[in-house]
């Protein structure tokens, strides 16, 4: 591959991987299962119990709308708890239920079991090429992530 096609490829690949890796892991999770939008909000919410929606549209790089429609989603399913903000009544703040933090743990295994399979598959050298290349993945997430202005 030229390195004039390294743009291109990563920015077809990661969403693949996100999709294929999402696609098996709900057919061996029980309903409701979480989409990957959702289990990052309720990954952010265990974090930070208490967080409030427009920090965590803000954390997780979505619309604050996008946030309120998957908080409303989790509140109905059961696995998210919403409550005002005793500081600012206008504002919500999130804490997971004990469903939701089941739900969480049922999707960590999952995708940690998923992955350390498809590891495990791969040669010494393409593992090793992955290991050296997560501190340049994450200082792109890092530049991609400077200025984002979602609202």
């Amino acid at each position: 591959m030229m390195a004039s096609d390294l743009p291109d490829e990563l920015a077809g690949l990661l969403p693949r991987i996100q999709r294929l890796a999402r696609r098996r892991l709900w057919s061996g999770l029980s309903a409701p299962r979480l989409r990957g939008a959702q289990a990052e909000l309720l990954r952010l919410v265990a974090t930070e119990p208490g967080v409030r929606v427009s920090t965590a549209a803000r954390s997780l790089c979505l619309a604050a709308n996008s946030v309120s429609t998957l908080v409303n989603h989790l509140v109905a399913e059961g696995l998210l708890r919403r409550e005002k903000d005793p500081v600012d009544g206008r504002a919500a703040l999130l804490y997971p239920t004990p469903a939701g933090a089941e739900k969480l743990r049922e999707w960590h295994a999952g995708r940690e079991a998923l992955f350390r399979e498809h590891l495990a598959g791969l040669d010494a050298d393409d593992r090793a090429a992955l290991t050296a290349a997560l501190p340049a993945l994450h200082r792109l997430a890092a530049s991609l992530r400077n200025g984002d202005e979602i609202a």
